[in-house]
């Protein structure tokens, strides 16, 4: 199985324990009288399975990505810089979408409220970020795609 298979299924199983999760919530208590609509203890060996299921992949998944060798490090050294190359896009989209938000005066007595940075250029620095996590996506999608699971 490709790397990229791995995390496609790794995707679904968490879908499927969410799932049984509200099932299982809906299913937690009845009207006196009345029985569940599913069986409880049926849904809860369910569950334990699928995190079985879970738990081995992530592991042959980890394991995978800290061996796995691109010629731009590690599979995990690539996923830790785009995750932290995101979380920069996004905290500098934000605080420059907030530098831009500047208000209009009615009259030339209001405060007027100005931007405390170049807006301009610090737009350039995020669209190089932007571009640097793009490349840094793709080579984890090639390797995930060319990568056997171990």
């Amino acid at each position: 199985m490709r790397l990229a298979e791995a995390l496609q299924l790794r995707s679904d199983l968490q879908k499927r324990i969410y799932q049984l999760q509200e099932r299982l919530n809906q299913n937690a208590t009845v009207q006196e009288g009345e029985k569940p609509a599913e069986d409880p203890v049926a849904l809860l060996h369910e569950l334990d399975g699928c995190i079985a299921q879970l738990e081995e992949l992530m592991e042959r998944i980890n394991r995978t990505n800290s061996q796995t060798v691109t010629a731009e490090g590690t599979l995990t050294a690539l996923l830790a810089k785009r995750d932290c190359l995101k979380i920069k896009v996004e905290a500098y989209r934000e605080f420059l979408r907030q530098a831009s938000g500047l208000s209009r005066r009615a009259t030339r007595s209001e405060i007027k409220i100005l931007s405390t940075i170049s807006v301009q250029d610090y737009q350039k620095q995020v669209d190089q970020m932007s571009a640097q996590l793009r490349q840094v996506d793709g080579a984890i999608q090639a390797a995930n795609w060319t990568t056997e699971l171990l």
